[in-house]
Parts: C-alpha cells; sequence; structure tokens
C-alpha cells in the first residue's frame, strides 16, 4: 500500500483527461541506440523468461543447481555490489539443497511440477519455514523466523519451486508514514530501479520488481493492498497480477488490511504469472488453461477515458495498445464517466487504518518469542527508541494515527467499509461491466516513475490509471509492459470483475503476445545517461 498513490489518484478523480490522437502500434520512441552499463545485462540461461527456463529444466538443457548457483552469482555481482540494486534482503541458506532436491527427482523421472527447481523469490513479509526472518523491513522483526510456510509458499514448494530469498520492500508495506520514500527499509535500505538507478522502484514490492527486472530469479512474488503489486510491475517493466481477494490466502504475511490484502506473481511474462497463481492458489483453477494469442477476439474492453491522465507520452503508448487490442479482434468501448463518492479517499484510508492496527496486533501476538513487540503500540515504542534507524527518513504518522482508533466494531469503521466497497464494486467496477457491456475494464497502469528522494519522500505526477478500483474491491488487477519513455517503463491494466482472474490474465496475454514491448533493464544511473536527454540537456 502506497498512501501517498491513494492521494494522488484522489486529486486525479477532479478532473477530466483529454483524449489523444491514435498512433501506430510500433513504440513512438527508438531505443536501440540506448546505452547499457557494461557487464550487467543478463545473458543466457538468465536472460530466459519464467517458462522458457521451465523448458530448460524439463529438456535437461540446464539444471536446478547450475540456475540457482547462477542467479546466487549475479545478486552477488549486482545486487550486492555493480550497481547495488539492493532488492535483496535474504538468501536461503537451504536454497542449493532445494536444488538438488529438484535435480533428483527429474533423474527419477518424477518431477512435481513446471515449477521445480526454478528459484522463486519472496516479498518478505511472506513466512517460509526456510532458516529466514520475515521482517517487513523492520528491525523490530528481525527475529521473526517463524519456521511455517504461508499457504502460497507451500503451494510453491509442493510443485518444486526452490525459495531463493526473500526481497527488499518499503517498510511495513509502505504504511508507516505519509511521507514514505517507496523502497526503503531500515533492514534492506533503499531499491534501486535497474532501468534508471535514480528512479523510484515503487512500492512496496519494490524489491521484488526490481530483482525480477534484473534477472536475479526466475519469479518472483509480491503483495498488494493499494498498487503495490502493479505500480512496482509497472516502473520496473514487469507483468504484475493481483488476483482477487480471497484466492490466495493470507495466513502467515505480514498484515495491513484483511479486506484489500493480497499477494500475486511479478514475472517477465503472463505465462508465468499464470503458472505460478497454478501453484500458489489450491483451487482446481487452471490458470494458463485460457491463454490464447485469440483471446480478445470478439471481447468488448472498456476504456476509462477519465483516468488516462494527461502525459502525452504515456497516452501515444495507451492509444497505441489500444489498436493493437482493435488490430487482434477487440472493440473498444469508451467510458468517460468517473466518479466516487466526495468522502471516498478519506474513509479509504480510515478503513485501512482500522483494519491496520487489529490485522497487525493479532499478527504480532501470534509471533515467535524472540520478536519483543507484540503490539502496533510496541512497535511506535520501539521506532521512538531506535529513531536513529527507523525514523531516519521519515516519520511514522500512519502507525500514530491507526493506533489511536479503536475496534472494527466502531460504527465508524463499519460506515467507511460499506462506503468504499459499494462505490468500488457494485456502484464501481460491476456497474461499469454491466451498463457498458464490457468484458474488462482498460487504463494505463500508472506515471511513470519520478525520482527516489530521500529529501521529500515520494514526489509522484500526476497519477495515471485506476488501479484503486480493483485494490479497493479486492478484484483482479493485472499490468502487461506496454513500453518505455526515455528508458522508463510503463504498462496497461487490465481489471476484471470478482473471479474473473483467468480471463483477466488470457486478455493480458493476448496482447501480450500481439506487441512484445517488454524490455530488460539497461541500468542507467539517471536519464541524463540516455543519448537524446543528454544532447538536449548539455549546451
Amino acid at each position: 500500500m502506497n498512501h501517498t498513490i491513494t492521494a494522488a489518484l484522489g486529486a486525479l478523480m477532479l478532473a477530466a483527461c483529454a483524449t489523444p490522437a491514435p498512433e501506430s502500434l510500433a513504440p513512438p520512441e527508438a531505443v536501440a541506440d540506448a546505452p547499457v552499463a557494461p557487464g550487467y545485462e543478463a545473458t543466457g540461461l538468465l536472460a530466459r523468461t519464467l517458462p522458457e527456463l521451465s523448458a530448460a529444466l524439463a529438456s535437461g538443457e540446464t539444471t536446478s543447481v547450475v540456475l540457482t548457483t547462477a542467479y546466487i552469482a549475479r545478486i552477488d555481482a549486482i545486487d550486492r555490489a555493480g550497481p547495488r540494486l539492493q532488492s535483496i534482503i535474504a538468501l536461503n541458506p537451504d536454497a542449493l539443497a532445494q536444488a538438488a532436491a529438484s535435480d533428483a527427482r527429474r533423474a527419477a523421472g518424477a518431477p512435481l511440477g513446471p515449477l521445480d527447481g526454478l528459484p522463486i523469490l519472496l516479498k518478505d513479509n511472506i513466512e517460509s519455514l526456510d532458516p529466514m526472518a520475515t521482517t517487513a523491513g523492520s528491525i523490530a522483526l528481525k527475529d521473526n523466523v517463524t519456521g511455517r510456510d504461508s499457504p502460497l509458499v507451500a503451494g510453491l514448494r509442493a510443485e518444486g519451486a526452490v525459495i531463493l530469498g526473500k526481497t527488499n520492500l518499503s517498510q511495513w508495506a509502505n504504511f508507516r508514514s505519509n511521507d514514505s520514500i517507496s523502497g526503503w527499509s531500515s533492514v534492506g535500505g533503499q531499491v534501486r530501479n535497474p532501468h534508471m538507478l535514480d528512479r523510484s522502484p515503487c512500492g512496496s514490492s519494490s524489491g521484488t520488481g526490481a530483482a525480477i527486472a534484473a534477472s536475479l530469479a526466475a519469479g518472483g512474488v509480491g503483495t498488494e493492498t493499494n498498487g503495490s503489486i502493479i505500480c512496482p510491475s509497472n516502473v520496473n517493466g514487469l507483468v504484475g497480477f493481483k488476483p482477487t481477494v480471497g484466492i490466495l490466502p493470507q495466513d502467515a504475511i505480514v498484515p495491513i488490511s484483511p479486506s484489500q490484502d493480497t499477494a500475486g506473481p511479478m514475472t517477465k511474462t503472463v505465462k508465468g504469472a499464470a503458472l505460478m497463481m497454478n501453484a500458489m492458489d489450491a483451487g482446481e483453477t487452471d490458470f494458463t488453461s485460457a491463454l490464447s494469442a485469440d483471446a480478445l477476439k470478439g471481447k468488448r474492453l472498456g476504456v476509462l477515458r477519465a483516468s488516462v491522465g494527461s502525459n502525452p507520452d504515456i497516452n501515444a503508448r495507451f492509444e497505441a495498445s489500444l489498436e493493437a487490442m482493435r488490430a487482434i479482434g477487440a472493440e473498444i468501448v469508451e467510458i468517460e464517466e468517473s466518479n466516487v463518492p466526495g468522502d471516498f479517499w478519506a474513509a479509504s484510508l480510515l478503513l485501512l487504518q482500522y483494519e491496520f492496527k487489529d490485522s497487525l496486533n493479532a499478527y504480532l501476538a501470534a509471533a515467535p518469542s524472540g520478536v519483543v513487540t507484540r503490539t502496533l503500540s510496541d512497535v511506535i515504542t520501539f521506532n521512538l527508541a531506535n529513531a536513529d534507524t527507523e525514523l531516519a527518513l521519515f516519520n511514522q504518522d500512519l502507525f500514530d494515527a491507526s493506533d489511536a482508533l479503536g475496534p472494527l466494531t466502531d460504527q465508524a469503521y463499519l460506515d467507511a467499509r460499506a462506503l468504499v466497497q459499494s462505490a468500488t464494486r457494485e456502484n464501481g467496477i460491476d456497474r461499469l461491466l454491466a451498463e457498458h457491456g464490457v468484458d474488462a475494464l482498460v487504463s494505463p497502469s500508472g506515471p511513470l516513475s519520478p525520482r527516489v528522494d530521500p529529501v521529500n519522500g515520494d514526489v509522484w505526477p500526476a497519477w495515471a490509471g485506476a488501479g484503486y478500483l480493483a485494490a479497493v474491491a479486492g478484484y483482479p488487477h493485472l499490468t502487461v509492459p506496454m513500453g518505455e519513455v526515455h528508458g522508463v517503463p510503463l504498462g496497461v491494466s487490465f481489471m476484471g470483475a470478482r473471479d474473473a482472474d483467468a480471463a483477466i490474465l488470457a486478455y493480458g496475454y493476448a496482447y501480450e503476445q500481439a506487441t512484445g514491448l517488454r524490455s530488460d533493464p539497461r541500468y542507467l544511473e539517471t536519464a541524463e545517461d540516455r543519448p537524446e536527454i543528454a544532447a538536449a540537456m548539455q549546451r
């Protein structure tokens, strides 16, 4: 959850946006002459996607031990040295043993599934039974070694995935302060965006986004309350999928909001995300079964026009994406309206504050005995006592406001929940789908990433996108790369009705197959490393 992003979205909803003229399907900006920092780009096996790596293991082209060893070496080379992405908080000391066990299964002709032997990274608010703490980026949880798997991790493990390690994140999933810095935690420092190192990796699944974009694992798991899978996927040039809330159990994950929290896959391709969903979801749905290049043929897509924003570069790429969807058989339906109740944004924050206090207190009360902070109040006190590390860059005003609230039986909480869920469900996504006769809603996934600013905190440009609808409703949301602007990636969003997860993945897959606009990171220090920008800046 990024409260700064939520505030920006609230401001955006107050104004309608102009509709630009369509452009060609080709990316409006050529990037062939853009430099790549030497020695950082992924090559060979590590440049491949999750499905390609799965096939390489199945064919015997490589082994899990070889692949895992290569990822560990790459983490040493560019995450802890080189550009120092700081996307990984901890490596699993048992990873190579898990890889060897996978190779033994394959040698015996008994692989557990498509993910068997593939190294996977977990955001460090997700518990695993491996000997690693689950810290949520806070030193207060440095001893939170639970020895248990979150259900989604158990699903990955049952299919033979290698749990490679834990990724850095915006501390406490970006719900500590209104002045937070996306991608910063006291445990892991500041995550760097591998496309442009001074640009925000976005929160709170920032480490997962940066790590997978930089080819530090085959796939990663993030979590979202409001934008924390979609935004880092958007700015790191990835596919990110936030499933319907409840499909993936949230047990053994440091919480914010039970009504909005969910984990989800972050990968280079839609098929990779679908394969991860198959493992993480204990149900019977095969999320790969509907994937087809023809999945958008005859489908009606509603364009949330008021969410597109005014940035001409984003508009050009979004219009090109819509043309690509038309070209493969989709009908584009313009939806001009955009309205939520005037008190929506205040109510949405209040709901999170109530649920955060209640759910975090319950989580901490059951934490291992080595964790000395047993309530939110304890964490606040701990932060004050360790202000030089925990409060070095910004305060804990969201913690303070949440801790001052009462129980979930308070009428203020009940009213806030009813208001925001009605506005995003029956009066939001459900109504828009029904009244316009569309199968899904589309929009940009977010704005272009700003620079990391440790002085002012997150300073985002005018927002583009309407991901808050799916986040608050608890409905599925997929982002797929739609190009870049001066080396900064951006994506297009597909959102749908509750439990329409497989269909949303299929729509995104068809678009992805038609466009192929994901770009690999170039590890530039700043935008001025781009030749066209350097030429304009220097006189």
